[in-house]
């Protein structure tokens, strides 16, 4: 009996210590030559905001604010896009930069919980401290909305946030998918498709836990919602030049003339929003996917 209580005393103690929430390293977002705060640039911020994608999720209809709201259907229940406006009561307004950095990278609220991974900091958390500062000053210089944020509806055993450390400590990496990138262009479309754009959250799919299957990256899954699929963007699949990502990303234009449709109409919405070099590096980080 005691041994079998202190093997379930120790059980205890690691499944504590492994769902407890791990926070973001205060000195990522300090400047290395001065050790002071990063100063974020809104200018800067606004273009890492849009290849993030965070208005397409955040936005609410007939307003700029970022009131949230918009509902992401899933096998694990329903979740709502929260409020991130600069409104200091229902939304980020009162948040210092390290809490919002902390839930951008780490998935961790300003009172210790775990975020549910519909918010993709998985990918986020290989955001430069740069970008995360500099989209921490553009979301501040963004209106306020005094929009409550909506529960998400989640049900047992899903609503046991600790239990999201178990999850992240089984699919939550910062190691790059592909380790090997053969020039500065192909790094920096590395950069904006597996960490800022999160494109993977959509177009890879995923095991019964919602881990994502890196063995089939980028190869298409099935929509969440239930219908029908996301399509896959890996070359071998897709069969599109460099070029014609680019345009597409640029314009909305596949090569066949057809039109941009469905989600990816926010997505093209953003990526328009990029320098021409950006939407290159997308592309030739797409054609030579393994």
């Amino acid at each position: 009996m005691r041994k079998r209580g202190l093997a379930l005393g120790v059980g205890v103690a690691v499944a504590l210590y492994v769902t407890a929430p791990q926070n973001l390293d205060p000195e990522f977002l300090l400047d290395p030559t001065t050790g002071s705060l990063l100063a974020g640039d809104a200018t800067r911020g606004a273009l890492a905001f849009a290849a993030a994608g965070c208005g397409s999720c955040h936005g609410a209809e007939d307003t700029q604010a970022l009131a949230g709201g918009n509902a992401f259907v899933s096998d694990f229940g329903t979740f709502y896009a929260p409020n991130i406006s600069s409104d200091a009561d229902h939304g980020i307004g009162g948040w210092t930069v390290y809490e919002i950095a902390n839930a951008m990278l780490a998935g961790v609220s300003p009172n210790g919980a775990h975020y549910y991974p519909a918010f993709p900091y998985t990918t986020y958390s290989k955001m430069t401290p740069q970008d995360a500062v500099d989209i921490i000053a553009h979301l501040r210089a963004l209106p306020a909305d005094a929009t409550p944020s909506r529960d998400h509806d989640v049900g047992f055993p899903f609503n046991i946030r600790r239990s999201l450390g178990g999850w992240k400590f089984l699919f939550a990496s910062d190691d790059w998918i592909v380790t090997e990138v053969p020039s500065p262009e192909h790094e920096r479309g590395r950069y904006l498709v597996e960490a800022l754009g999160h494109c993977a959250e959509c177009h890879t799919p995923r095991n019964l836990l919602g881990g994502l299957k890196t063995d089939q990256w980028l190869r298409g899954a099935p929509n969440p919602s239930g219908d029908g699929t996301i399509p896959s963007i890996h070359p071998d699949d897709l069969g599109w030049s460099a070029q014609d990502i680019a345009i597409y990303l640029d314009s909305g234009f596949t090569p066949d003339f057809d039109t941009v449709g469905g989600e990816m109409v926010n997505v093209v919405e953003n990526t328009s929003k990029l320098p021409d070099s950006d939407r290159a590096a997308i592309a030739a980080y797409l054609v030579v996917l393994d």
